[in-house]
């Protein structure tokens, strides 16, 4: 299994990044052999991925991390690297190569501090392999003094380091980083595609891969957590069903409300699951007592941590809202094709008979006017403004259409 085999649709990326890993292995053979003069090299030192939520950016990254590393026997007798077997690959696959480094948040940014550590991290020399990678997944979400102190890193990185920074688009990065930066554009994978990776790897069921890959529109972490978790199914159903209860004012609001409190419920499992190994974690390193007593000095840590969990529930409940918001868009976008008689595929099939409601009971126009009303409902979010009252204001614009 080759290391591009997770990567879904896209040919064109696939090629680009095989092509890379092969001019990065001739250039790091040479380099290693002591030739006096290594071939011209076109392999870049800082790559930027963009691409729509589920178009496959952090797995593309994560390929062509392993590819650099290859190892494979194969490569001497002109084999491709990124064989998928050998230990450079696998390790770096699954997160410990000692020398590619992935990193995400589960926080609502990327701090000052934390790419620093980053930057000092890029400056060494491989320690087993054949590249310093950093792979940085959430690169849209660092601050712009953050941005800063990368932006050198990027623009002068150390002979054997590459940069691989994952964003949904190009806006979402500072220009001066993304000047510097190789860029792979990253499309939507086809729903067939999406539908074929569930049953192939993950075992589902032909008819329920099918179902999940078309109810989120080829985004392949959704489809997967869709056919396989019960209760995403269910919060699904039940945003499904929000645009048949704004008839009137209550309805609305009690949804808005329910919206909101699903959202809560995600955020506190993943913090019940997470936040109590890290407390108890943390105290076991402070030296705290048997009897729960922490240690003189050790308090000013715990608020530390039990910021960073606040921040991280924050973040988990606003993802859990833009989910719901995304399938709303969806059912509106169904809707309005059936009103234009549209012959595109419906994502949401399964509930023909609200889809058919709506469509009825309303114009083309009003339809575009609640999708617009969702889009600034995520705008309102994404400009902090309290979850309830976006989210009641959306609902009364969906009423009034």
């Amino acid at each position: 299994m080759a290391v591009w085999d997770d990567l879904v649709g896209q040919d064109r990326v696939q090629e680009q990044l095989a092509a890379a890993a092969r001019d990065a292995d001739t250039l790091v053979t040479a380099v290693s052999a002591g030739e006096q003069s290594p071939p011209a090299s076109k392999m870049t030192h800082a790559w930027l991925f963009t691409g729509p939520p589920g178009s496959g950016r952090s797995t593309a990254a994560r390929a062509f991390a392993a590819a650099l590393q290859c190892t494979s026997p194969d490569r001497a007798m002109g084999g491709a690297p990124g064989c998928g077997f050998c230990d450079g690959c696998h390790t770096s696959l699954v997160g410990t190569h000692a020398d590619v480094e992935v990193v995400r948040t589960d926080l609502l940014s990327i701090g000052v501090k934390e790419t620093r550590d980053l930057v000092r991290r890029a400056q060494l020399s491989p320690a087993v392999g054949r590249w310093q990678v950093i792979v940085l997944e959430d690169a849209d979400r660092l601050t712009e003094g953050a941005g800063n102190v990368l932006l050198k890193a990027v623009e002068e990185p150390a002979p054997r380091t590459v940069w691989l920074l994952c964003a949904p688009s190009l806006e979402d990065v500072l220009p001066t980083i993304r000047s510097r930066c190789r860029h792979l554009s990253l499309r939507t994978p086809p729903v067939a595609s999406v539908a074929d990776v569930l049953m192939r790897r993950d075992g589902i069921e032909p008819e329920a891969a099918a179902s999940a890959a078309r109810a989120t529109q080829g985004h392949i972490g959704r489809a997967r957590r869709l056919a396989t978790d019960e209760a995403a199914r269910a919060r699904r159903a039940t945003v499904l069903k929000l645009p048949l209860r704004v008839e009137d004012v209550g309805g609305g609001l009690r949804a808005a409300q329910e919206l909101i409190d699903a959202a809560a419920e995600d955020a506190k499992q993943v913090a019940e699951e997470v936040d109590t190994k890290e407390t108890e974690d943390l105290k076991a390193a402070l030296g705290a007592a048997t009897g729960g007593r922490m240690p003189r000095g050790t308090a000013g840590a715990m608020k530390e941590l039990e910021d960073r969990q606040k921040r991280r529930r924050t973040r988990t409940q606003r993802d859990s809202l833009d989910l719901a918001l995304t399938d709303l868009t969806g059912f509106y976008r169904d809707v309005l094709a059936l009103q234009l008689g549209s012959r595109v595929a419906l994502a949401n099939e399964d509930v023909r008979d609200a889809l058919d409601r709506v469509a009825r009971g309303s114009s083309p126009e009003g339809t575009l006017r609640r999708i617009e009303a969702v889009l600034a409902c995520r705008e309102a979010l994404d400009a902090n403004v309290a979850p309830l009252l976006a989210v009641e204001a959306m609902t009364m614009a969906l009423r009034t259409g």
